[in-house]
């Protein structure tokens, strides 16, 4: 195979508010933690065990508009994009790396509530590829089934 492949999928949930930063010319980029979690069984104690990695993501200009206005802090979010590595000088004068996924799509995949405090919840699935319109938070999808977990340790 000729060439190389930069591309990450990941399905986490915000660990906090969308940051955003306002750059002149109108630019701008958000940035939020994603908790990933791998849960297994030990099989010597017969205990669940559970992992969580946390992923640093960035979204731009007009997605990043669109994550900021849906998405809150432990929402469920599918990303995709590509890893970057960033370096910087801190304050105390060390050097500082980082790793990041920068998004190219994204779906979002957390259950919302009506706008009605007695309304339903309704299951939702809404896909946002950079350059469309999304679909309103609260339209809900025919076909999504609850998640079943498994006990692979994998």
């Amino acid at each position: 195979m000729s060439g190389t492949l930069n591309k990450v999928m990941l399905i986490g949930h915000l660990g906090d508010e969308i940051k955003m930063h306002y750059f002149e010319g109108g630019n701008c980029i958000g940035r939020f933690p994603l908790a990933t979690n791998e849960t297994y069984t030990n099989r010597q104690t017969g205990e669940r065990v559970t992992n969580t990695d946390w992923h640093n993501i960035v979204v731009r200009n007009k997605a990043a508009e669109v994550c900021e206005k849906y998405l809150s802090k432990g929402d469920k979010v599918y990303v995709e994009g590509r890893l970057k590595n960033r370096q910087w000088q801190g304050e105390d004068g060390n050097t500082r790396y980082t790793t990041e996924v920068h998004v190219q799509e994204f779906t979002f995949l957390s259950t919302k509530k009506g706008d009605d405090p007695g309304a339903q919840s309704s299951q939702q699935n809404q896909s946002q590829n950079l350059g469309s319109i999304p679909n309103r938070p609260n339209e809900p999808v025919a076909g999504n089934e609850p998640e079943q977990e498994d006990d692979l340790p994998f």
